[in-house]
């Protein structure tokens, strides 16, 4: 199992959020965050003084998926949340050890 983390702007969770559930994907985190890195940020002025907000409003999606499923859920994400300017995102991959069912207690893939 992965968990695919992906970090894209926020007027793309819409069509991602459509895009997975056409995929038959029903299982994701959704999360309001805030960070910065090449985009960073603006200027705006409170009280007549210049101030930098380096910290910029984005959406993380987090899915946990089999192994076989990783490339067509990046590609498709990729595809959705790319706009081709700075600020679309990243996408991380990262192992899943185990997943465990809280309400029946199933492990592994039939906890997904």
């Amino acid at each position: 199992m992965k968990r695919i983390t992906a970090i894209i702007r926020p007027e793309k969770m819409e069509p991602l959020k459509d895009a997975l559930f056409a995929a038959n994907i029903s299982g994701m985190t959704i999360s309001q965050v805030q960070g910065c890195g090449a985009q960073h940020g603006w200027k705006e002025y409170y009280r007549g003084s210049e101030v930098l907000l380096n910290m910029v409003p984005k959406v993380k999606f987090e899915i946990v998926t089999d192994d076989a499923l990783v490339d067509k859920l990046v590609d498709l994400i990729v595809t959705t949340a790319r706009t081709g300017e700075v600020g679309d995102g990243k996408i991380f991959i990262s192992p899943v050890e185990d997943a465990v069912r809280i309400r029946t207690g199933e492990r592994g893939a039939a906890a997904l």
